[in-house]
């Protein structure tokens, strides 16, 4: 497979001339040719907006989206059904660490499929998705990755 080539740009504009305190930490970015453009803040703990989606946010939505495309590629090349895949990703900033960092990034996913497949099934394909995810590969933060299998409503 051939490399790709990934370009975002960012634009911020204001003033950081009354100090640390006042500055805007609203900016922009946007990755071409994708038309969407995000508004972007810090977290409000570090006086941004909590109305806006931080940097730390991205980084645990890119693991967590990856991960659902990765287990997707494979599910399907597998013929396995899957009818719906949700997960709740979560990490935490530790400011005590030198440098400050996330810590590990947890991904509890929930893979509802046909009825009649193996959870066995799905826990394998859980793990090859994260060992083939591009953004989990290339983070420093370790990616754990719990996935479970429900069975479509009404299945016993």
């Amino acid at each position: 497979m051939s490399a790709h080539t990934y370009r975002a740009l960012l634009h911020w504009a204001g003033s950081t001339a009354d100090g640390i305190r006042t500055y805007a930490r609203e900016h922009t970015a946007h990755a071409p040719p994708a038309a969407q453009e995000l508004r972007l803040s810090a977290d409000p703990a570090f006086r941004g907006h909590p109305e806006l989606l931080n940097p730390e946010q991205l980084v645990v939505m890119a693991a967590s989206s990856c991960q659902l495309l990765s287990f997707l590629a494979v599910a399907a090349r597998a013929g396995v059904d899957v009818l719906a895949y949700d997960d709740e990703a979560t990490s935490r900033l530790d400011l005590t660490a030198e440098p400050a960092r996330l810590t590990s990034i947890h991904l509890n996913v929930t893979v509802r499929t046909a009825p009649g497949t193996d959870p066995a099934e799905i826990e394998r394909l859980g793990a090859q998705a994260h060992r083939e995810c591009y953004i989990a590969n290339s983070l420093a933060v370790p990616v754990e990755v719990t996935t479970t299998r429900s069975g479509p409503p009404g299945e016993s």
